[in-house]
């Protein structure tokens, strides 16, 4: 076998494999002994069959086997003894000529192939121990604490039917009908709906036209759309909903005990403090973790500058770009109303695709030399997460991760790159500091990351107030003339 480097040209790479065709031919001669003494031909005793009728009746068929495995397995094996990893898997080309083909599968003509491929690059790796990050960290008070149990309470709230007429903190179940123009639009109705007065959960002004009503009622209100509101056919649009109360409910006061403790499931008011405690430390912790993070990829992408194989950017560049612009047409905006331009945006997450690229090499060289590895126990922990997110999918879920070639991979990256930052975070200077819990929260994106969302769409929560502290806001579907609950806006 022939092995020739016909391009090498910056991580670029073509080889041309050559095969004689006695090689090749030796090699089938070899199969077809194998199998001769298994073979049942009519007219033939078993191992009987002379090999030059065994080669005609099988040989093709042999032969395409054997380009088949050299093709699928050769190319792993030729890049492994020139000492070079491939950023993708290497594209074969081979001869497109019929005729040429059948003289390969005869034995008459040399098997030929070549193999085009980027290498993964060099990367020498540097000191770390003079990188250094700040972690900030929130001190937890008792109020925040009870803040967020009020909060819970909240939802576990009992409402007693009154028949007086509604206040501000009373519950309505409504039915509902909205019409913009006298036209009754999608999502613009529901049966039964409730809704806490004061709330904020609908569009402004819904919510207040209800108070002072009572059971029975009906009325007609009118609204109007947010500009910004995320269905572009409703934004600044008066409309009027058709209103029918069904039943007006008191709330029940709320008392921090051990009774509100055992309706939540729960032994005791301090045991429901101590969770609320953790979930609340997680919480800051999961930022304070994803900002040390930054700051790590950051002094990262000031240590090391190399060419990025240009496959590998390019397939990140259309993941970032698919979901620009799935987030234009659910907020129904163009690059135009965000000031700037499809061409500018382009440009900026082009960057962006090279520098996570980039950083991704080095933190895979960095978590390969420290020996940086996922257990299997991780991974199926990672899998089991993964289900629990589509309830009712686990078998369709499993299949593709049992079927898709690179799936297993996708549930391993992650794992790594935690992994391999907590193996940084020995080695590098870190220094606390105490900060308020918006300081905690405060955007402090810097870079590429930073310019390329500039150069973005923004998502809105049109509908919404206020976005939820700490988490940048995303419409999720729901019937129009409902409030669109914040989503953290994972990067």
């Amino acid at each position: 076998m022939q092995v020739i480097e016909t391009l090498a040209e910056g991580l670029k790479r073509e080889i041309k494999v050559v095969i004689p065709a006695k090689d090749m031919e030796a090699q089938m001669n070899e199969r077809l002994e194998d199998v001769k003494g298994r073979v049942r031909i009519n007219g033939f005793r078993p191992g009987k069959v002379p090999f030059a009728h065994l080669k005609k009746m099988y040989g093709k068929s042999v032969m395409a086997e054997l380009v088949n495995e050299i093709v699928r397995d050769r190319p792993s094996a030729i890049l492994s003894e020139r000492g070079e990893k491939s950023a993708t898997q290497p594209e074969v080309a081979m001869t497109e000529d019929q005729a040429e083909a059948e003289k390969i599968l005869a034995g008459q003509a040399d098997f030929e192939f070549t193999l085009s491929y980027e290498v993964i690059p060099a990367i020498e790796l540097k000191d770390n121990s003079g990188i250094a990050v700040t972690r900030e960290v929130v001190e937890i008070d008792a109020k925040e604490v009870d803040d967020q149990i009020l909060q819970i309470a909240e939802s576990a709230r009992s409402y007693e039917t009154k028949k007086g007429k509604a206040a501000d903190g009373d519950r309505v179940t409504i039915d509902y009908l909205g019409k913009v123009d006298g036209e009754a639009f999608d999502g613009g109705k529901d049966e039964d709906a409730e809704l806490v007065l004061g709330s904020n959960r609908f569009i402004p002004g819904f919510e207040e036209q209800l108070v002072g009503l009572k059971a029975g009622d009906e009325k007609v209100i009118t609204v109007t759309f947010p500009a910004e509101y995320p269905a572009a056919n409703l934004a600044g649009k008066e409309a009027t909903f058709d209103i029918k109360v069904k039943e007006v409910a008191a709330a029940a006061d709320i008392e921090i005990n051990d009774d509100l403790a055992t309706k939540l499931g729960l032994e005791s008011a301090d045991k429901l403090r101590e969770i609320v405690r953790g979930q609340i430390e997680s919480q800051y912790g999961s930022v304070t973790r994803q900002k040390v993070k930054r700051q790590i990829l950051d002094q990262l992408d000031e240590m090391y500058k190399f060419d990025t194989p240009e496959r590998l950017v390019d397939a990140e560049f259309e993941n970032i770009w698919r979901q620009i612009n799935t987030d234009l047409q659910q907020s129904g905006k163009t690059f135009a109303d965000e000031d700037t331009t499809e061409e500018a945006a382009r440009e900026e997450y082009r960057k962006l695709a090279e520098r996570r690229v980039r950083l991704g090499l080095v933190l895979s060289e960095i978590g390969e030399k420290a020996g940086v590895q996922v257990s299997d126990e991780e991974m199926q922990q990672s899998l089991y997460q993964q289900l629990r997110q589509f309830p009712g999918q686990e078998k369709q879920i499993l299949e593709y991760f049992q079927k898709t070639p690179g799936a297993a991979a996708s549930l391993r990256a992650p794992i790594f790159e935690e992994k391999v930052v907590d193996h940084l975070l020995g080695e590098i200077k870190v220094t606390d500091k105490t900060v308020s819990k918006d300081e905690l929260m405060a955007d402090d994106e810097e870079g590429s990351e930073k310019d390329a969302k500039k150069a973005a769409p923004k998502k809105k929560a049109a509908a919404k107030t206020e976005a939820a502290e700490g988490e940048e806001a995303a419409p999720k579907k729901k019937a129009p003339a409902k409030k669109k609950a914040a989503e953290g806006d994972a990067e």
